[in-house]
């Protein structure tokens, strides 16, 4: 299977993934869910652990994925408390940023290029996602408006540098520390299982040992979150392993489209005929990527 058809199958199972939080978390705080997730995460995991080349694990790339998770764990909580709190279609549009961001990064980290083509791609993305936060397209200036004065889009511009972080040291493990895309998801979901343990203990103003467990109906949502959760995690990886950061994650982020339309309209969302067009722009943003 292509790297393409790998990225475009984790773009659509983090997109219901955002979605089924969405409804989470009008129950649960992001730390109570993010922590719940972990565990459930972890017990998914464990059947990759059977699969692991332990002669390519050492102390140094334990540590270097240690640190990665760290990155990846605040940025899950700054999306989680974004997500909480801002519309579906105003919240994850910001995360198609991304891309642009690895192709620097990771062009004066790890060397990779980009062509025209995907670079005029990349652009693409970025004015689908400018459009997608304009709130209507005579006000160009409001998006700037917006990153200033919401605090919750501060998170999600915090979790944009993170994830940037996050995917260049995906490509570090993978390629320079021959990590195997089994053994980055087994560790990495371990890893986030002990520190979301230990954020939310700390959080935690009065602990009570009932709130280690939610009720049945939430654990069964989240049980499902996890399976699409570690499916999306698992083929970017893989995805990543096949080709560069920056084309990868471009196509992931596409999931911000199916999330946008799809929960967009089950929560109410408003101006989808705006969103429309920010989609057209995102969709020519990965052909124009994938045309080379």
């Amino acid at each position: 299977m292509s790297w393409f058809l790998i990225a475009l199958l984790s773009s659509f199972l983090s997109a219901f993934a955002a979605i089924t939080q969405k409804k989470v978390l009008f129950k649960l705080n992001p730390v109570e869910f993010s922590f719940h997730l972990s565990i459930v995460n972890l017990v998914l995991a464990i059947p990759f652990f059977f699969f692991v080349n332990f002669e390519t694990i050492n102390s140094y790339n334990l540590f270097i994925l240690f640190i990665k998770s760290v990155i990846g764990v605040l940025a899950f909580l700054c999306v989680m408390t974004a997500l909480k709190n801002l519309q579906i279609s105003n919240a994850l549009p910001l995360l198609a940023l991304t891309p642009g961001l690895v192709a620097i990064f990771a062009y004066i980290i790890l060397g990779e290029t980009l062509k025209p083509l995907e670079i005029a791609g990349l652009i693409s993305l970025i004015a689908g996602t400018y459009i997608l936060e304009s709130k209507n397209l005579k006000e160009i200036l409001f998006p700037l408006t917006i990153f200033f004065k919401s605090k919750y889009h501060h998170y999600i511009l915090v979790a944009l540098l993170l994830f940037t972080a996050s995917s260049i040291l995906d490509k570090l493990l993978l390629v320079k520390l021959n990590f195997t895309p089994v053994s980055l998801t087994a560790f990495q979901h371990l890893y986030f299982a002990i520190l979301f343990l230990c954020i939310f203990l700390i959080s935690e103003k009065k602990f009570e040992i009932k709130r280690l467990l939610p009720n049945k109906q939430d654990y069964l949502w989240i049980a499902f979150i996890s399976v699409l959760t570690l499916g999306y995690r698992f083929s970017q990886v893989v995805a990543i392993s096949m080709s560069s950061v920056a084309l990868t994650l471009a196509v992931k982020r596409t999931s911000v489209l199916w999330a946008t339309v799809i929960g967009g309209k089950i929560f109410k969302d408003t101006n989808l005929i705006k969103k429309i067009i920010a989609v057209f722009f995102i969709l020519l943003g990965a052909i124009l990527i994938l045309r080379d």
